[in-house]
C-alpha cells in the first residue's frame, strides 16, 4: 500500500501571474487607493488577514498587494473554467466543512518557501468587521511562525453597480489599508488549543484595531 502523495505547493510564478491579471483588472475596473503597503515585509513568509464583506475583496487585495498571493479560497468557488483557472494562478481549494488536510498542508507549504498566504480570517463573507474569527488564522500564524499583517477593505459593499449587480459601481473608489505586521503566538511556540484560543483573542484585538484605524484614515 503505497502512503498518500504529499500535495504540490502552488508556484509563487503562478501568484505572480494572478497579481497582474489582478492589477489589470482592479484597476481598469475600480479606483484602488492604497495605504501602508509599505509596511508588508519584502520578503519571507506572510500572512494577510483580511476582511471580507465583498467576493471582489481577494482580487482587490491580490491585484494591488506589493507580493504575489495565495489566497485560501472556498471549493465552492472553484466551478467550471475557475477551477484550473484559480488553481492556475496559485490560489489554495478549502473545504470548510471539515479539517482539509490537503489545504492545510499546501498553505504550510507556501509559507515554509517564504510566500505570502492570504486568509480570510471571518471565514466567511459578512460585516467584515472580523466580529467572529475561526481558528485557521492563529493555527497557521503559531505553526509556521509567520507575522501577520492586518488588511482593511472598504468600500467594496456599498451599493451595487449599475451595470453589474454583482460588482460595486465600476470606477468608485475601494480602500485597501495594510497594518503593521505582529505575530500571534506568545513567543513560546506552543500550539495547545489554549494556545491557539490565546493567540485568536490576540489577533481579533489587534484586527479590529487596523480595521478602526483604517476607518479613521479613509473616512469610512
Amino acid at each position: 500500500m503505497t502512503a498518500p502523495s504529499t500535495p504540490p505547493v502552488p508556484s509563487e510564478k503562478g501568484a505572480e501571474i494572478g497579481r497582474r491579471i489582478g492589477v489589470g483588472l482592479m484597476y481598469g475596473l475600480f479606483r484602488p487607493r492604497v495605504l501602508g503597503a509599505w509596511r508588508v515585509p519584502a520578503t519571507g513568509p506572510v500572512i494577510y488577514a483580511v476582511n471580507h464583506s465583498h467576493n471582489v475583496d481577494g482580487p482587490m487585495v491580490m491585484g494591488v498587494a506589493p507580493r504575489p498571493t495565495h489566497f485560501l479560497i472556498k471549493k465552492e468557488a472553484f466551478t467550471g473554467p475557475l477551477d484550473p483557472f484559480l488553481l492556475g494562478i496559485g490560489q489554495l481549494k478549502v473545504d470548510r466543512s471539515t479539517a482539509d488536510r490537503t489545504a492545510i498542508t499546501q498553505a504550510l507549504g507556501v509559507l515554509d518557501n517564504g510566500g505570502v498566504l492570504g486568509i480570510f480570517p471571518e471565514g466567511t463573507r459578512g460585516e467584515g468587521d472580523f466580529a467572529a474569527l475561526r481558528a485557521g488564522l492563529a493555527y497557521f500564524a503559531v505553526r509556521s511562525g509567520a507575522p501577520i499583517v492586518p488588511v482593511a477593505v472598504l468600500g467594496s459593499s456599498g451599493r451595487p453597480g449599475r451595470l453589474i449587480k454583482a460588482l460595486p459601481p465600476l470606477r468608485s473608489r475601494i480602500d485597501v489599508v495594510f497594518g503593521d505586521p505582529f505575530d500571534a503566538g506568545d513567543g513560546s511556540g506552543r500550539r495547545t488549543r489554549k494556545a491557539l484560543d490565546e493567540a485568536t483573542e490576540r489577533i481579533q484585538k489587534q484586527l479590529t484595531a487596523h480595521l478602526e484605524n483604517a476607518r479613521r484614515l479613509t473616512g469610512r
